[in-house]
């Protein structure tokens, strides 16, 4: 069996489309359509079934990719650092959210750095932003909050982020806890917001999970990057929730106050996201198993 129509349908596999696989080759999206057709005919058996928006693998195209795609990306790895070549000395492409890539894992993977991987970084704000361009091939390793669907890509839980409802000490002295606890959602919502959406995704999720209710606020100053969140919020413009993570530190120093503590404090999961079948390649194996070891003290 010829290992370039292999390789090809592999790419279509991942990447879930023709079009998406052909820029990935680099080939016309007419040549990768004969050369999966070329496979099925060799095979005599349909590996993917067409539809309106890309292709979707049979049974067939299933086994044959969990079968070869292992040792196509181990050869590839050969073909481009040499027999010999060290676990880091490959590129690592990264993507997630920016705070969670710059406070937790790139820290966490300096240590391959090290060791000579290279790490090129994409941030994105959104899950559905960093599982695409996973899908498409253009990173090899996503952090992402929502779990991905279907084959094509493989997630493992990371760790859990708690959120933390913050405000500046001029603004937590003015509420009493026993105010909080009867009528909070009504107290709350008649002070501004700091959020990194004009939808209050941050603040939404904290009233749904703690008052089971939706914030009547709106957004009074708005960023998209939680790390100007909480600073935003540190300097007294108004209420906000952040990762516990994120704002331990201005926390300990008495810049920013929790405002309230739940007896169940709202979760959000972090996954670490792979295409099926690249941890056959060291790099990205590496990069996957030191993360999760981090993750066990975050």
């Amino acid at each position: 069996m010829d290992l370039g129509l292999l390789r090809t349908f592999v790419t279509v596999h991942r990447a879930g489309s023709f079009t998406r696989a052909a820029a990935l080759l680099g080939l016309s999206q007419p040549a990768v359509t004969s050369q999966i057709r070329t496979l099925e005919r060799q095979l005599g058996r349909p590996l993917f079934l067409r539809q309106a928006r890309g292709v979707t693998p049979t049974t067939v195209g299933d086994e044959l990719a969990h079968r070869a795609a292992p040792h196509l990306d181990a050869l590839v790895e050969i073909s481009e650092t040499g027999v010999h070549g060290r676990v880091g000395t490959r590129t690592l492409h990264l993507a997630g959210p920016p705070e969670f890539v710059a406070q937790r894992a790139l820290p966490a993977l300096a240590p391959l750095v090290a060791e000579g991987l290279t790490l090129r970084t994409s941030l994105f704000g959104t899950a559905e932003e960093s599982l695409d361009g996973l899908a498409a091939g253009r990173h090899d390793l996503a952090v992402a909050t929502a779990r991905p669907r279907g084959g094509l890509l493989t997630a493992r839980p990371l760790c859990d982020e708690e959120h933390v409802l913050v405000a500046a000490p001029r603004w937590a002295a003015r509420l009493a806890p026993e105010t909080l606890l009867s009528r909070g959602s009504v107290v709350l919502d008649q002070l501004p917001v700091v959020e990194v959406h004009e939808s209050l995704p941050f603040v939404s999720r904290y009233w749904a999970a703690v008052f089971e209710s939706k914030p009547a606020a709106t957004g009074t100053v708005v960023v998209p990057d939680l790390r100007a969140v909480l600073e935003s919020a540190a300097a007294g413009a108004g209420l906000a929730v952040l990762p516990r993570y994120l704002c331990e530190e201005a926390l300990r120093e008495g810049r920013l106050v929790a405002l309230l503590d739940p007896p169940v404090p709202p979760l959000r999961t972090y996954f670490l996201v792979v295409r099926t079948g690249t941890l056959a390649l060291a790099h990205i194996a590496r990069a996957h198993e030191t993360l999760l070891r981090a993750a066990v003290a975050w």
